[in-house]
């Protein structure tokens, strides 16, 4: 036996190098950096130790308004890009012609580049002096006034950005979701048939506790990305998110790092185990959901 774990181990032994070196290092260094006070990345030193640098970042408007974007973003995309998700799955998943086809057009998004996705959003939705947009030609179309919404009022750009993720998180879900509703047993759904089941019934108490580990998963995964996100608002705002009020806690990251007010890794570090903080306590709390409402 004793043998045996020790083949186990040194079968195990370069993934727990790779992750402490690449992943448990970086965060026990990230959260040192975060209390050394006046840090100077030129000649690695501090003048103090202490909580500076979180109260400095949780007085900071740039920083409160990134929690408010990631916040809004987290839970406006999560909910809707699952929901959509499976009812599109569903549907394919019913729908025997044609169903790889369906399946390669729902996840040819994820597939594109994030910044050419960007663009094409500008396109449909920026003003511009030549066209405002063909989203604005419809509004016009059904007799509404055009909206700036890349350059406009909070809330369009907000919108425009939910969209986009919306969009381009969601074929990775419908493939999950297609993939988990196939291996469901038909047996289920045969007995129901044969009881006169209706539909709906079938979906709620069949469909839904077989694949909810697959649901469970989407969504946690789901909340960890849409928290990580900065990508998505830089392919629509481009890359000063702060003065167009589209910031994320890991674009405000990047900017203490590298941005025009880069050059301050003790706040950047703040930021991050801030964040890290607030993505392990939804995690648990889902965690803890799950044991009532996840089937395995």
């Amino acid at each position: 036996m004793d043998k045996n774990n020790r083949k186990a181990w040194l079968y195990l032994l370069p993934a727990v190098l790779f992750l402490g070196a690449f992943m448990v290092y970086p965060l026990i260094d990230v959260f040192i950096y975060s209390f050394e006070e006046g840090y100077n990345s030129a000649s690695q030193t501090f003048f103090g130790v202490g909580g500076y640098n979180y109260s400095y970042i949780l007085h900071d408007p740039y920083f409160l308004q990134a929690v408010k974007n990631t916040f809004i973003l987290v839970i406006i995309t999560v909910p809707v890009s699952t929901a959509l998700a499976l009812l599109i799955s569903v549907g394919l998943n019913s729908i025997r012609p044609l169903r790889n086809l369906y399946q390669t057009v729902y996840f040819l998004p994820y597939v594109t580049n994030t910044l050419a996705v960007g663009l094409v959003f500008m396109i449909l939705f920026k003003k511009t002096a030549y066209s405002d947009g063909l989203v604005n030609l419809l509004i016009n179309w059904f007799g509404g006034e055009s909206v700036d919404f890349i350059d406009g009022p909070y809330w369009a750009k907000m919108f425009v950005l939910c969209f986009y993720t919306v969009w381009v998180v969601m074929p990775f879900k419908v493939l999950i979701l297609t993939g988990a509703l196939a291996s469901v047993n038909q047996d289920y759904y045969n007995a129901a048939k044969v009881d006169g089941t209706s539909r709906g019934r079938i979906f709620r108490r069949i469909t839904l506790p077989m694949i909810s580990p697959t649901v469970f998963y989407l969504v946690i995964t789901g909340f960890i990305g849409a928290f990580k996100a900065y990508s998505d608002a830089v392919a629509l705002f481009g890359t000063d998110l702060n003065a167009a009020g589209m910031n994320t806690i890991v674009g405000y990251v990047y900017d203490m790092l590298y941005g025009n007010s880069g050059g301050y890794p003790s706040y950047a570090s703040a930021a991050a185990i801030v964040l890290f903080a607030v993505v392990l306590t939804i995690t648990c709390i889902n965690l803890l959901i799950s044991k009532k409402h996840v089937h395995y």
